[in-house]
């Protein structure tokens, strides 16, 4: 459906000029090329074409404008003419002649001619061109020339012309990785006037801006900008270039857990063990006893080497066992699990400090049951993890808020059943030999099918398998799979596999992934995870059966499928459980159970597909595979696999019911003239065998040449085309957003201007699309077939694309200049967004596979997606490789592609391939290049739709190839002596040529042009011109020996010249280009060439442009890369400053002992001087040296720049030790400074004043420095003292919170801390500003938008908005909320990584090359770059054009010797002090089996090694060393630094856990002055005294003296003035007894730390710090094993000593006695029952532990018998505990067993718990509640016991909380609690106590004891008598039973027993009196 304008003529127009005309529809414009100096009449004859979604409304307008156009001003608008498109829509076809209307709108002369046509869809209007769906040749180019060109809405217009003017644009595109030649013109060389000018980049700028009518400038039309980059052509499609499948290949792992604590764990007093699990891995914490809220902090690693697929499913579940020991399992209190792949895809890799839900996996029907806190991380090779520095740890007791749960996921999650049914499969490879089948059939005579398939599903760490169905290839099974999980479940994928039973090892025969990602949608309209009924494809090995299958890991998913497999029937639904009802099963083992069958048809209808294929080209066939006969299948699903295909007969086609009416397609293509299809049109599925022919030593091909052969099969699928469709428009949409963000990248990278337009256009490309979609998509809504998933993912994708298209339109507003990268990174999300949303979970029609055959074997295949392949009427649906050419490169299967057998092309196909539903097959050949006569089979003769068995082409054209090969750049070093000897070879259709050899280089110029002649070319003349064939170019390593090795490849597209085009600018001759190499699908280099393919016309090869340019006789017949093309060059000097050579490693065992260095650059170079004696001085005695040399002006084409370091060997033997490539030389140009910059300006004074401050306040308080301000800001330290007196004299009566901390108190430790907690808030100031500032930008986008906000959003910017309030105060009070609360301490700098990343890794004028040697490692070898370095040259480079600026060589003290390189330091070796101070370790490697390590500290500076291995730290992760470290050193020959971790061991050799190196040399020469960093402030005593032996005055005169910077000058008053810039400071200074004396060094150290801002000398000095090093393990690379927090200073050995070093050692834990005295309890539950009354009472005793039940729980005695819940004790606990008020924890040491060796040192909280129980004789006591007060922060106890409520304990209600170290005594009453069986928590009782808490010493003053013993003895309790003990004294309770409570009772039992006794003897006597009474006795 498109709207095509023929512009033709514009006449009588007025006066000479170039003409452009712009033509408008929907907003969407194209311009013309500019028509350069045309008088009346401008010939434009251009096409445009606007494909179109929706169908033209009659309404609807076309505006044409024509301008003169002006290269400089704006252009002038000449006149519009405007058309109501009215009978274009009726009419289908207009022509039109009219006059335009200038701005007035008054008619001018000026007319226009043009021709408007109109295609729409569906055939409402007129009828069909006849060229448009037709077979006819004859038509088959007016076909092409409208309908294929287009590529996608708002392409490009369809330029396609007759006549000579005929200006077309080759194409040229930017492949995915690759450019394949797009034209850079050169800035330098003027365009040409006599042809119109290609619109570059900079035209379209100066066009935009001169479309000044207040026209944006990126509404220029997109099309035209998309055309400089873009792929014009649609005969072919894009190759793709990444060879080696990267899947399945194993990677290392490792996953790291810490368990940190749990809470709330269900249960009553329990003896939690938290198990983790990875996989099968599983470990073990320590047990902790009696508690609900154990505390662990254990560290668990686990390493694994696996393939990423793998490692991503694997499940780490984390759950708590109950009182598990040797004997018993433990029972499982609740566990959580999620899969690797899930916190992998978590920022930075992690989860830091979050809390796992537990839920119990057998009783679904509980709650949740606990929570565990705990980091996860997950860390690949090459991943370093950034530890995020939390802020306070309160924080994080926020539950709720930090729970262990990715972003959206909500915290309540439900239980959930997953259903996954299995219907049945078919297709089945079969699994047995069928030796066996033969031996029955003869003796039984049954046929039976050879494979026995069941099909096992997995699941979040569950498995459930289906019945097996015996000797079926089409099994039946309809059963379902239930799997019963937390729903959303935290593991991505569900795993589903068809097994084959076999009695000795089942297997698998495919697998497929479910992504539960992809079949469901977790937004407000989202969906429950819904699949199928559908088929899912299996691919895996190939499908004959061997016994050892070498591919079975493809069977298992590994990897990518080489074959087809087998295909799946199932669905899959998910039901939210209602937990609360009592019919549910409330285990969540896996069930299996029947599934109600589907119909056949439920998936869709069965039609028949048509693949048709025609080989247009074999070649690059591996020489192995060169002797014997070739042939090519091409497969889809078993249809056309003739070797191993169908197990048993193909289903046959279904036939049609009468009923049944077929949807009239737009094709009828009726059936009966081809006489019985099914008969006929058998499937053709492989070429005919043909011997290939030589090409080249390694490469074959196969001899086409103008027969080409053809496959064609016919297929039975269900018809699920739309899925397809949609996918494609999608995978369009996001092809096209590719490469445009690819082209913006590129602008970006080679500074091209504007890259800001180009990304509006992408934008704008993109917002168009969105909209196709959502027109497009949503056609034949009302199929039977589909799937819920279907209609959900429609609607969602829908949704997706329409909020994508508002986004890009709003974010096109927002792309400004310097936004475009932030911008371009949201543009990558849409990318990423859009390709997951492209692919689709329900397969339908299986890929194709192409596999070359030799001698009926398989060697190597291709694959290609089905949906490629897709033929549609609508453009955007149809698949990118329909009816176009495509390049295959075919490789071999399975793991024998890895590494570089991977690498080798097996063959490249240039393949045309069509797939589509066989009536619409009349244009199955309208892709194919023209020119071709069919050759049909006999039997399809003179029927038009049958398809050819071969092509024969008539038409060809003869052409010559140049190609023109510059240089190639950082190539892969294939020699053991790092380099490589590399030559090219190129490749073009069926011919090749090599470059000659250039040896030992990595960066080779081979400056050579290759002639390809006689090339013959199918096809159309013009189609070629638009298509030519790629060109593979392969870099390889001539070896002497052998073979040459593969260095890498690349492919690139000819610029091609016609016969009958001139051969001139712009087009010619074309411009050089980089290319990226290749090998496997790692980068290897980059090759600078161009290329051009030139038609030899009918009067040969006379016409072509000559080959001028000498032939360089010395190389022998070798042309040169001819003048136009090769850049042009400029003279360049380039300075090298040689300073040393380090850490050289021998070479073939001898030691390196006279090295020297060569550096060359394009054929130029200089030698450094000879080291005489490596040994005792590395460095060069002479400093600089230059060379000239040619090199290109244009920066981008600069050659690299070789180091090599050789060894001078006695008899003249020089040895290559090792070598770097300086790829680019653009860091080294030296580029004068711009002296206009405001720091420049050396006129007027800058005052800047320096007060000690809060480092958090500086946000606040930074003062603008520029030249023209006076601003002088001054505090008077001085003031601020006497404020800190009167507040210290106010006494702390006013201010009981602001302790004014000791001097004497403080030590360096505090500086610490404060610095750590200062870190941590810029820190999160950081991060809140920056979500501030986008989510400012979002809003502001939302607002432009009018979009309502989310409902998420908001609730989510309410939370930020909360957390702001209670995180930062306003800007108001910010500045002094922090001074409240903190106390002035002064702080350093905390570096949370390495301090060269902060500056500049010290290269500011000594830069470290590495040399390199020996082969680069592929992965698999697992060398890496660190392993290829032989030693590091230190020096620099400059290079600048040659005339030296006059300035330079001017200035003052100018020494030629040294070039650019003025004021360097000497390089003589110099004694150094170096002290080292480690301060602690974070996050070791555990290095001992039970999890901990012992670290250790080792220092080596050259011959110097300290292992401190007396003072290793037992059992830590985190140990805290605290030691400095004193070695004298002497540079250079002692300069690189290794501190290491070791763990020590009782036996055996200690372990390394991981080291790192400091290169010391580079500090101690940097201008950021490394040596000694620079304190916050001077002091001269207490903790932060000076510690560099220069003091501030003199470290700043030297600067200035080094700088030759005019200063300093002091002046009265604190004042200093360097060069223009003065600085302000305090001018007194205190010592030790509190004298004040004047001093200078406040203000010069001042000015050091604004040194910054000095003009031109100025650069940050290292304040004083502690820097962050990773520790790195040389067996495991690229994964950290800890962290280390250290410093270095340095001090030379003949300036003044240093200091004593500072005391760092760890702070000893301060001795504390907690005395708790519990006095009464009250309202305790009642538990037991009276043996005698049924009395309810309860024996009571209160128990209390501070460090754990073991060591120290103290028990009450007990109050028996209390009937009200009150019980009395008076009773004392003693806890003497050692306490670090800075961690807040309490620190022990205990063995961890008895067969420790040594004590181990633990810091827990300090948490002071007490439990009430109920004492029983014969069992156990019963626990009745407890609670753990947190001694820093607990509830204020209640006054009495009716005031104490459980909400205290559960911070329901707001109490004060307290901490004993400030109150030191407090009383009270607490409430205890447990949880009943609902688990919730209820009263148990309440406890009066009192706590005292005294220093070691005090408690030693003022003894108490224990219990109610001596000293201070407490009273007995006054207790009721019931509370004894009745075995002790039965006498005394019987009486009391007695007399007082039971008096009355008794009584009344003894007058009834009385009574009972009278009655008796009544009864009794009663006869015998009555016998003596009738008898009268």
């Amino acid at each position: 459906m498109a709207l095509i304008v023929h512009l033709k003529t514009v006449s009588e127009l007025r006066g000479k000029g170039d003409r452009i005309a712009k033509v408008t529809f929907r907003g969407q414009s194209f311009y013309s090329r500019v028509l350069e100096n045309c008088e009346g009449v401008a010939d434009f004859d251009e096409t445009f074409r606007w494909p179109v979604a929706s169908s033209i409304d009659r309404n609807e307008v076309l505006e044409i404008q024509i301008f003169n156009y002006s290269k400089v001003f704006s252009n002038k608008l000449i006149g519009t003419f405007c058309m109501v498109l009215q009978k274009v829509v009726e009419e289908n076809r207009v022509e039109v002649t009219d006059t335009l209307m200038d701005d007035s709108n008054a008619i001018i002369k000026t007319s226009l001619s043009m021709e408007v046509r109109y295609q729409a869809t569906d055939g409402t209007v007129g009828p069909w061109d006849d060229g448009d769906f037709l077979g006819d040749e004859s038509l088959q180019e007016e076909k092409d020339s409208q309908e294929t060109d287009g590529l996608l809405p708002g392409s490009r217009p369809s330029t396609r012309i007759s006549g000579e003017k005929s200006f077309r644009r080759a194409g040229r595109s930017v492949f995915s990785a690759m450019k394949l030649g797009k034209t850079r013109s050169h800035k330098e060389e003027p365009q040409r006037q006599d042809e119109p000018a290609v619109l570059e980049m900079e035209d379209l700028d100066h066009l935009a801006i001169q479309l000044g009518d207040g026209l944006d400038p990126d509404s220029v039309s997109l099309a035209s900008v998309t055309a400089l980059t873009s792929n014009v052509s649609n005969k072919r499609s894009k190759p793709d270039i990444k060879m080696e499948p990267s899947a399945g290949r194993p990677m290392d792992y490792q996953v790291s857990i810490t368990v940190i604590e749990a809470r709330q764990l269900v249960g009553l007093n329990m003896d939690p063990v938290v198990c983790v699990e990875v996989g099968d891995d599983k470990k073990y914490t320590s047990m902790k006893e009696s508690t609900n809220c154990p505390y662990y902090n254990e560290y668990f690693v686990f390493d694994f080497h696996v393939s990423p697929d793998v490692m991503f499913d694997k499940i780490i579940k984390i759950s708590v066992i109950h009182s598990k020991n040797l004997l018993r399992s433990g029972t499982l209190v609740g566990s959580f699990k999620m899969d690797v792949g899930t916190v992998y895809s978590q920022p930075e890799h992690q989860f830091h400090h979050k809390w796992a839900i537990l839920s119990d996996p057998d009783d679904i029907s509980a709650g949740l049951k606990g929570y565990v806190k705990c980091d996860v991380a997950v860390v690949g090779k090459g991943d370093n993890i950034k530890t995020p520095h939390k802020a306070n740890e309160t924080d994080e007791d926020d539950i709720e808020g930090n729970l262990l749960l990715p972003e959206g996921v909500p915290p309540e999650r439900q239980w959930a059943r997953f259903y996954v049914k299995i219907y049945r499969a078919e297709g089945l490879p079969r699994m047995n030999t069928s030796l066996m089948a033969n031996v029955k059939k003869a003796f039984i005579g049954e046929n039976k099918d050879l494979v026995d398939p069941y099909v096992q599903v997995f699941f979040a760490g569950q498995k459930g398998k289906t019945s097996v169905q015996k000797s079926s290839y089409e099994p039946l099974w309809n059963e379902q799979v239930v799997f019963t999980d937390l729903f959303p479940p935290l593991c991505k994928r569900m795993k589903v596999q068809i097994r084959d039973s076999d009695k000795v090892n089942d297997v698998a025969i495919g697998t497929h992934f479910i992504d539960l990602r992809k079949i469901s949608n977790d937004g407000d309209k989202g969906f429950l995870p819904t699949l199928g009924p559908a088929w899912v494809n299996m691919y895996g090995s190939t499908r004959n059966y061997t016994l050892l299958d070498e591919h079975q890991d493809l069977n298992e998913g590994l990897g990518e499928g080489v074959s087809f497999r087998a295909r799946l029937m199932l669905g899959l639904a998910v039901e939210i459980l209602d937990t609360s009802n009592p019919e549910l099963t409330s285990s969540t083992e896996v069930q299996v159970e029947q599934a109600t069958p589907v119909s056949e048809s439920c998936t869709g209808r069965m039609e028949e597909f048509f693949l048709f294929g025609a080989f247009l080209e074999a070649s690059m066939i591996d020489r192995k595979n060169g002797d014997k006969p070739i042939t090519f299948e091409v497969t889809i699903g078993n249809y056309g696999n003739e070797v191993d295909g169908m197990s048993r007969p193909l289903r046959p086609r279904p036939r049609k019911e009468p009923g049944d009416e077929e949807e009239v397609d737009l094709i009828q293509n009726s059936s009966d003239d081809e006489g019985d299809e099914a008969g006929d049109l058998a499937s053709v599925s492989s070429t005919p065998p043909m011997r290939p022919q030589i090409t080249d030593r390694n490469y074959f091909h196969l001899p086409y040449l103008e027969r080409k052969p053809c496959i064609y099969i016919k297929s039975w699928w269900p018809d699920q085309r739309r899925r397809l469709y949609n996918a494609n428009i999608m995978d369009h949409i996001a092809d096209k957003l590719e490469e445009g963000l690819n082209d913006v990248q590129e602008m970006i990278k080679t500074e091209k201007s504007y890259p800001e337009r180009r990304l509006r256009g992408v934008l704008e490309e993109l917002s168009c699309g969105c909209h196709r979609f959502l027109s497009l998509s949503d056609k034949d809504q009302g199929r039977s077939s589909r799937t819920r998933l279907d209609r959900e993912r429609l609607k969602s994708c829908m949704r997706e694309l329409e909020s994508m298209g508002q986004q890009a339109k709003s974010l096109r507003a927002q792309v400004k200049r310097h936004t475009v990268r932030d911008k371009l990174r949201s543009c990558q999300n849409f990318l990423q967004k859009l390709r997951f949303l492209a692919d689709e979970p329900q397969h339908s029609i299986p890929d194709v596979f192409i596999w070359m055959m030799s001698n009926n074997k398989r060697i190597a295949y291709a694959r290609v997606p089905s949906k490629d392949l897709l033929f549609s009427i609508v453009e955007e649906e149809l698949g990118k490789d329909c009816a176009k050419v495509k390049t295959l490169f075919l490789k071999l299967p399975g793991k024998r592609g890895f590494g570089s057998a991977g690498w080798t092309v097996q063959a490249k196909l240039e393949l045309y391939l069509w797939l589509g539903l066989s009536k619409q097959r009349k244009d199955f050949l309208c892709g194919l290049p023209c020119g071709f006569e069919e050759v049909k089979a006999a039997q399809g003769l003179g029927l038009h739709s049958f398809p050819p068995i071969s092509l024969v082409y008539t038409k060809k054209q003869a052409f010559q190839l140049r190609a023109h090969m510059y240089q190639a750049r950082s190539l892969f070093a294939a020699d053991s002596s790092g380099l490589s000897d590399p030559f090219a070879r190129v490749f073009f259709i069926n011919q090749s040529q090599c470059t000659e050899v250039l040896n030992e280089t990595l960066c080779p110029t081979w400056d050579q042009m290759l002639v390809f002649d006689n090339l013959e070319l199918y096809g159309e003349a013009h189609e070629l011109r638009d298509d030519p064939p790629i060109i593979v170019i392969e870099i390889y390593d001539q070896d002497s020996m052998g073979k040459a090795d593969f260095m890498g490849r690349t492919f690139a597209k000819p610029l091609v010249k016609m016969a009958d085009e001139a051969y001139c600018p712009p087009r010619f001759p074309p411009q050089l280009e980089y290319y990226q190499i290749y090998r496997g699908s790692a980068t290897a280099g980059d090759l600078l060439a161009a290329f051009e393919l030139l038609q030899i016309g009918p009067s040969g090869k006379a016409d072509l442009p000559p080959i001028n340019g000498p032939v360089d006789m010395d190389r022998g017949p070798i042309m040169p890369v001819p003048v136009g093309i090769r850049p042009v060059l400029s003279k360049y000097r380039v300075e090298v400053l040689f300073w040393g050579l380090r850490d050289l490693k021998r070479v073939n065992l001898a030691q390196v002992d006279r090295p020297r260095v060569d550096i060359e650059c394009a054929g130029k170079g200089v030698q450094s001087s000879l080291i005489h004696n490596y040994k005792k001085n590395p460095n060069f005695n002479t400093l600089v040296k230059w060379f000239e040399v040619d090199l290109p002006e244009n920066e981008l084409l600069h050659p690299p720049l070789n180091i090599r370091v050789v060894d001078c060997r006695a008899f003249g033997r020089y040895t290559l030790v090792g070598s770097h490539a300086v790829s680019s030389l653009r860091r080294f140009i030296y580029r004068p400074p711009d002296r206009s910059a405001p720091n420049w300006n050396t006129t007027g004074e800058v005052v800047v004043s320096m007060e000690p401050e809060e480092p958090v306040k500086k946000l606040e308080t930074m003062v603008k420095l520029d030249a023209t301000s006076d601003a002088v800001v001054k505090v008077d330290v001085a003031e601020d003292e006497k404020e800190r007196k009167k507040k210290k004299k106010k006494g702390p009566s006013e201010e009981p919170e602001e302790e004014e901390p000791d001097e004497s108190m403080l030590d360096w430790w505090s500086k610490y801390f404060a610095s750590i907690d200062t870190m941590k808030e810029q820190l999160r100031q950081h991060e809140t500003s920056g979500t501030d500032l986008e989510e400012k930008e979002e809003m502001e986008s939302a607002e432009g938008l009018k979009g309502p906000m989310k409902s998420k959003e908001k609730s989510r910017a309410a939370k930020e908005e909360k957390k702001k309030k209670n995180q930062s105060p306003g800007p108001g009070q910010g500045s002094e909320a922090p001074e409240k609360k903190k106390a002035k301490i002064d702080e350093l700098k905390v570096y949370p990584k390495e301090l060269e990343s902060e500056f500049d890794s010290f290269e500011d004028w000594l830069h470290t090359f590495n040399l390199l040697r020996g082969k680069t490692g592929d992965d698999e070898d697992g060398s890496t770059e660190e392993e290829r370095i032989v030693g590091r040259f230190k020096g620099s480079l400059c290079v600048y054009k040659v005339p030296l600026p006059e300035d330079v060589s001017r200035e003052a003290g100018y020494d030629p010797t040294y070039g650019m390189f003025q004021g360097i330091p000497s390089n003589d070796p110099i004694n150094v002090l170096v002290r080292i101070y480690v301060v602690r370790a974070t996050d070791l490697h555990p290095a001992d089996i039970n999890g901990k390590a012992d670290p250790y500290i080792a220092i080596k500076l050259g011959k110097t090694d300290i292992r401190d291995k007396e003072n290793y730290i037992s059992k830590q992760l985190n140990p805290v060393f605290g030691k400095s470290f004193d070695i004298e050193a002497s540079f250079p020959m002692e300069s690189m630094l290794t501190v290491a971790v070791y763990d020590w061991d009782l036996v055996g050799t200690d372990d390394l856990i991981g080291e790192t190196k400091i290169d010391l040399e580079n500090r101690f020469y940097s201008k950021h002055r490394a040596t000694c960093g620079i304190a916050q402030t001077y002091s001269i005593h207490g903790y932060n005294i000076w510690r560099d032996p220069m003091k501030p005055s003199q470290i700043l005169t030297r600067l200035c003296k080094e700088g030759k910077v005019d200063g300093p000058h002091f002046g009265p008053h604190g004042r200093v003035r360097v060069a223009n810039r003065v600085f302000t400071g305090p001018s007194e200074i205190e010592d030790e007894n509190g004298q004040r004396k004047p001093t200078d060094e406040h203000v010069a150290l001042s000015a050091l730390r604004h040194w910054e801002d000095i003009p031109r000398v100025g650069c940050r000095l290292v304040p004083e710090h502690v820097e962050t090093r990773p520790l790195l393990n040389p067996d495991k690379p690229g994964i950290e094993q800890g962290r280390l927090e250290l410093w270095v200073d340095m001090f030379p050995m003949d300036m003044p000593a240093p200091g004593t070093p500072l005391d760092i050692s760890p702070r000893k834990p301060k001795k504390y006695e907690l005395r708790v005295i519990v006095w009464n309890t009250d309202e305790v539950v009642l538990e037991d029952d009276d043996f005698f009354t049924g009395e309810k009472s309860s024996d009571i005793f209160v128990r209390g532990w501070l460090k754990g039940q073991q060591e120290d729980k103290q028990d009450t005695d007990v109050h028996y018998h209390s009937l009200t819940g009150e019980g009395n004790f008076n009773w004392r606990y003693l806890f003497p505990f050692d306490y670090l008020a800075a961690e807040e924890k309490i620190v022990m040491s205990k063995k961890e067993s008895m067969f420790s060796w040594d004590e181990t040192e633990y810091k827990i909280p300090a948490r002071l718990t007490l439990q009430i129980w109920d004492a029983d004789h014969f069992s156990a006591d019963d626990f009745l509640g407890a609670i753990e007060l947190d001694l820093n922060r607990f509830p204020r106890g209640a006054k009495t016991a009716k005031q104490c409520t459980m909400e205290m304990a559960t911070g329901e209600v707001d109490v004060p909380l307290v901490s004993i170290f400030k109150q030191k005594r407090v009383k009270g009453w607490w409430p205890l609690l447990a949880r009943n069986e609902n688990d919730e928590f209820e009263l148990t009782g309440k406890v009066e106590a009192e706590l005292h808490l005294l220093t070691a010493e005090e408690a030693e003053k003022n003894p108490v004891g224990l219990a109610r013993n001596e000293p201070d003895p407490l009273e007995k309790p006054n207790r009721p008598d019931t509370a004894f003990v009745w075995f002790l004294n039965p006498l005394k309770s019987i009486k009391y039973l007695i007399c007082t409570r039971y008096k009355w009772l008794i009584i009344k039992i003894v007058l009834a027993l009385l009574g009972l006794l009278m009655l008796a003897l009544f009864l009794y006597s009663l006869p015998g009196y009555m016998v003596k009474k009738l008898l009268g006795a």
